[in-house]
């Protein structure tokens, strides 16, 4: 183990040392950090007096940390071997005291690992005492309090797991106290590596948290997710007018959802939308929540048939149920298969015998894919909502919001109810998603 501190002294003959510190900022805020979206970002990772493994966001702005780091949590909490509890039990939602803590720590430990490639890096602050608004503010003459909080920062380094879960467990005190957030941010930027985060996003002069609003952006949220900064959550790479625009690599253990493709303004692939555990982010335009469940089914493989029905329905941008002819080859090599022009025109022929121009999604499915699967879902199914903010939940009480959902099969559903920004956004998933809500709660996702 060796320690860095926050200051470098210069070599004999060089010019000054790059100060690590200066440069997390940079990418971290930019050239300018308003103090207001500093303060935001100020505080620790705080339970819920009203849900023991709830954690608490006081302002907008840090759910791009607070929110995945909550979404591990809640996988450590359900799925970890030493945390399984009985099926039909709420019993993990009285966890407390040093259990808590625990996992925590592990959850902590699951993001810095993710994005390490052997070394580890903590950012804590140079005197051992949690520093708060107070006397970070008082400290100086007139000083901003993130030139202060700053300048109060060490880096230590870390080469294995063993050591750095250790080290996670003295420092615990910061992390929980005032800063503790944009410590841990830190400590996941400089473990990834400034230069290898330059190269996964698109603009690496973009700051990773909007100087403006706070929000943490895409790049910053992929990161926390699945241990890459890419720019975009489209699976693998697309070309695009001679760009080579990254996506997503690989599955991940935490999905992602997002509003903004309900809107058509961006695709989430596959490897986010099915996930390894059934938790997912979903985003908003501005906030980010997590809808999990306890249901293993909600995160199976994927068969041919709901491939087929999926990619058809990428296809049938106005969900109207048939796509134009022109369309059906781009489905057809979607789905891999035959879709040589001479195939392609005998299908379309066959497919719209009255030359309509359209191809319907049920002649689509009976042509190629005519034998429906044994539903794989339960018909219905417990699920969870989270949402940080407290003026966000019914009686400004950070609670996980209880529901039962459902996802019938198309072919089984008389009526679709009004979307909810909820429901918009996790229909780009499951387009025929219900839930009834306990005490008739409207969970928000803002």
């Amino acid at each position: 183990m060796a320690s860095t501190s926050q200051q470098n002294e210069e070599e004999p003959g060089s010019s000054s040392v790059v100060n690590p510190v200066d440069e997390v900022r940079a990418m971290t805020w930019g050239s300018e950090l308003k103090e207001d979206v500093f303060l935001r970002w100020s505080q620790g990772f705080v339970f819920s007096d009203d849900e023991p493994m709830a954690l608490l966001q006081y302002e907008g702005g840090p759910c791009a940390i607070i929110a995945p780091l909550q979404a591990f949590l809640v996988k450590n909490l359900l799925f970890s071997q030493e945390s399984q509890c009985e099926e039909g039990t709420e019993s993990w939602r009285q966890t407390n005291g040093d259990q808590r803590k625990h996992l925590l720590l592990c959850a902590m430990q699951d993001v810095i690992s993710s994005v390490s490639s052997g070394s580890y890096f903590l950012v804590l602050q140079e005197d051992k005492q949690e520093l708060t608004i107070e006397n970070v503010a008082g400290s100086s003459d007139g000083e901003p309090t993130h030139v202060t909080f700053h300048r109060n920062l060490r880096i230590q380094t870390y080469k294995s797991e063993d050591e750095l879960r250790g080290a996670l467990m003295t420092t615990y005190h910061m992390f929980v106290g005032h800063g503790g957030v944009l410590l841990f941010l830190y400590s996941v930027l400089l473990t990834k590596g400034l230069a290898v985060i330059q190269e996964e996003m698109e603009d690496p002069s973009e700051p990773l948290i909007d100087g403006i609003y706070g929000h943490g952006n895409q790049c910053l949220i992929n990161l926390m997710v699945t241990g890459r900064a890419v720019s975009n959550v489209f699976d693998h790479e697309k070309d695009v007018a001679g760009l080579q625009m990254k996506g997503i690599s690989k599955q991940s253990l935490i999905g992602f959802l997002t509003i903004l493709e309900n809107l058509k303004y961006c695709e989430v692939g596959t490897l986010l939308k099915n996930p390894n555990y059934p938790i997912w982010l979903l985003a908003s335009e501005t906030h980010l929540t997590v809808f999990f469940s306890r249901e293993l089914a909600l995160v199976a493989t994927e068969t041919k048939w709901e491939e087929a029905r999926r990619v058809f329905s990428e296809y049938d941008t106005e969900g109207s149920g048939f796509i134009q002819c022109a369309m059906l080859q781009n489905v057809l090599e979607a789905l891999e298969l035959v879709a040589v022009p001479e195939y392609v025109e005998f299908m379309t022929q066959r497919l719209d015998p009255e030359k309509c121009g359209i191809v319907l999604q049920n002649m689509f499915m009976a042509e190629f894919f005519p034998d429906e699967p044994d539903r794989l879902l339960p018909e219905y199914f417990t699920v969870y909502h989270y949402n940080g903010i407290s003026r966000s939940n019914p009686n400004s009480k950070v609670m996980f919001l209880k529901g039962r959902g459902s996802a019938p099969n198309p072919g089984e559903l008389e009526v679709l109810t009004e979307a909810t920004p909820l429901k918009s956004c996790l229909r780009t998933k499951w387009p025929t998603f219900e839930a009834d809500w306990e005490n008739n709660v409207k969970p928000s996702i803002n």
